[in-house]
């Protein structure tokens, strides 16, 4: 099942969550490794990245499913 990743901030580190669960799949010290482990994740699932900021905002998105709008050229 594809779930979208979610980096969120844990604590004093940050998680990688899948999309509607309630557990983290890693959590890590660092965003940028979080970032690396939900990335890697997204890829094999052929999903979405989404990494939130310490206030739980979304600031960036990757998407590494079908693109339905595939850039022309």
């Amino acid at each position: 099942m594809k779930k979208n990743q979610h980096v969120v901030p844990h604590g004093k580190g940050w998680a990688v969550k899948g999309a509607g669960n309630q557990k983290a799949t890693k959590v890590t010290s660092t965003q940028k490794e979080a970032i690396n482990v939900a990335r890697n994740i997204a890829k094999n699932q052929k999903s979405e990245l989404l990494v939130h900021n310490q206030k739980g905002q979304i600031r960036q998105k990757d998407s590494f499913g079908n693109d339905n709008f595939p850039p022309k050229g």
